[in-house]
């Protein structure tokens, strides 16, 4: 049984050439309709690329498989399948475990590094939540960043069960270590801040001054800053997060020139713009 179209193959087989090491897709699944489902998804995925081989795991939650570089633990995991709105999750999980820096600055690099202890993470999603990728992927990276942090995506469909004893009212719900981390759409930088703290004020002392400072970080304060800077003028953004109210908006109509996008591609589109 196919899980993934030939159209889906076709872009996922554009990424395998990207990967920087041999990796390993570890599988626990028992023998019913999803276990199969799940090790059809990895036999396929591994068929795309000679660095990707599987093998069978006892250590993560069934049905799913682990993500892991050949010589290292696995440490980044899916529980179910990872499509839908996840299919991201799972490229960039492959890519950045085989070794492909992820786009992330450098101060949330040092944060990552930062955490000391030992932390496992579970996020529950569903495959329509636009909000969810985000989460996931935030939390991926600083697993593939720092060994002492573990992270698995569980499509919460698959686990009706486990949605009613924790009593889970909206996805993405994170859990940190089986207890209630926090819910619904958050940043990296956020994610780091519940976990260490907020980041110190002093690295703002050794900045120089901005000749311009845009407060606001949505489409708005984006387009000022954009314009801003293309003139040479040396710009900042003060904003709690970047990207303002379309973060939380799925469907958008009303952009001139375009006629439909969703809100969090829209974002993703405005923090590539120079």
């Amino acid at each position: 049984m196919s899980i993934l179209d030939d159209e889906i193959k076709r872009q996922l087989a554009q990424y395998m050439p990207m990967l920087e090491s041999d990796i390993v897709l570890g599988v626990n699944a028992v023998d019913d309709e999803n276990g199969q489902k799940v090790r059809d998804l990895v036999n396929e995925i591994a068929e795309l690329s000679e660095r990707i081989r599987v093998k069978e795991v006892s250590n993560i939650k069934a049905p799913g498989f682990s993500i892991a570089k050949a010589s290292e633990e696995a440490r980044v995991s899916f529980a179910g399948l990872p499509l839908g709105h996840e299919f991201t999750s799972l490229v960039m999980a492959l890519l950045q475990v085989s070794g492909r820096a992820p786009k992330v600055d450098d101060k949330v690099i040092k944060r990552i590094a930062e955490v000391n202890t030992p932390m496992e993470f579970e996020t529950y999603v569903s495959l329509s939540c636009h909000n969810c990728p985000e989460v996931v992927q935030a939390l991926n990276i600083m697993a593939v960043l720092n060994p002492n942090i573990k992270h698995t995506m569980i499509e919460g469909g698959w686990f009706q069960n486990e949605i009613k004893e924790k009593n889970i009212m909206g996805v993405p719900t994170v859990l940190k270590d089986g207890e209630t981390f926090t819910n619904g759409r958050m940043e990296i930088e956020e994610i780091l801040n519940m976990i260490l703290g907020e980041a110190s004020a002093d690295e703002f002392d050794v900045k120089d001054p901005f000749d311009v400072l845009v407060i606001g970080g949505g489409p708005a304060g984006a387009s000022a800053a954009i314009y801003a800077a293309r003139k040479g003028i040396r710009t900042g953004i003060l904003a709690e997060k970047f990207g303002g109210q379309p973060l939380e908006t799925l469907g958008i109509e009303n952009i001139i020139g375009t006629k439909y996008t969703e809100g969090p591609k829209f974002v993703a589109q405005l923090k590539n713009m120079r």
